[in-house]
């Protein structure tokens, strides 16, 4: 049952991906405003987290939503636990402020959903050129932090399984230093019900906890970092305390 679920809900998401980047690219070709083009999408990642309740049985538990910043043109840049697709999904469907993503440029290959965040006013780097990705990702992160975009990024690279523990980038706490903005580290959960490489998805709660914004004033980003991924990592213990069995840290 949970693997027929698991193909609807996919089937779902590839049967809407089609119209809703057809409208993205409608909205770009007269000429509407990244913002419209935005709505638009992130209509479509809403609609996947919505219908993975009432098909894959997974609810999504949020706290901390209060210590995101009121102010509209206050830049933040998200530091966010990597599990699987679904954070990414998520983060644009409950956040109040567009999302910036930084992301590899392979992506922009996907038929419809490349096309989709190529449209959007994202963050495309060439993972195989490090200097000259990195100082991209600052050049236009700082640009769009200036427009009151916020700079989503995982600082572990790339998805974990449940229960382990990636290498911490310093470039998030870089960019927000840079830009003169504060981080906010989120730790979710979504490996309990939506494993890395896993097809069949299982039914369950997966917990955001969303943490207070770091400031980056004065900061040196390796020890900015090492507070993020402290606080990360104390928090997926706290949420999923079975994922991290004092077997699995032996």
């Amino acid at each position: 049952m949970a693997l027929i679920r698991s193909l609807i809900h996919l089937l779902v998401m590839i049967v809407t991906v089609i119209p809703y980047t057809s409208l993205i690219l409608l909205v770009r070709l007269f000429g509407g405003s990244p913002a419209a083009r935005y709505r638009v999408a992130r209509a479509w990642l809403a609609l996947c987290v919505d219908s993975a309740r009432p098909i894959l049985g997974i609810r999504t538990r949020i706290t901390g939503m209060e210590h995101l910043p009121q102010d509209p043109v206050q830049g933040v840049v998200l530091l966010v636990k990597h599990q699987s697709a679904f954070e990414t999904f998520l983060m644009p469907a409950i956040m109040p402020r567009p999302l910036a993503y930084v992301f590899k440029k392979e992506l922009l290959r996907i038929p419809f959903f490349g096309w989709s965040i190529g449209s959007l006013d994202m963050i495309h780097i060439d993972r195989s050129q490090k200097a000259r990705a990195f100082v991209h990702v600052i050049k236009r992160g700082k640009q769009l932090l200036g427009q009151g975009v916020w700079v989503i990024m995982f600082p572990e690279g790339t998805r974990t399984a449940r229960g382990e523990k990636g290498t911490y980038q310093a470039s998030g706490a870089r960019l927000a230093i840079e830009a003169g903005v504060p981080v906010v580290p989120v730790a979710v959960t979504s490996a309990r019900c939506w494993p890395r490489k896993a097809w069949v998805k299982t039914p369950g709660v997966v917990d955001v906890s969303i943490g207070r914004p770091m400031a980056t004033a004065g900061r040196k980003s390796d020890e900015l970092m090492r507070e993020v991924e402290d606080w990360i990592e104390s928090e997926m213990r706290r949420l999923d305390p079975d994922a991290y069995a004092p077997a699995r840290d032996a």
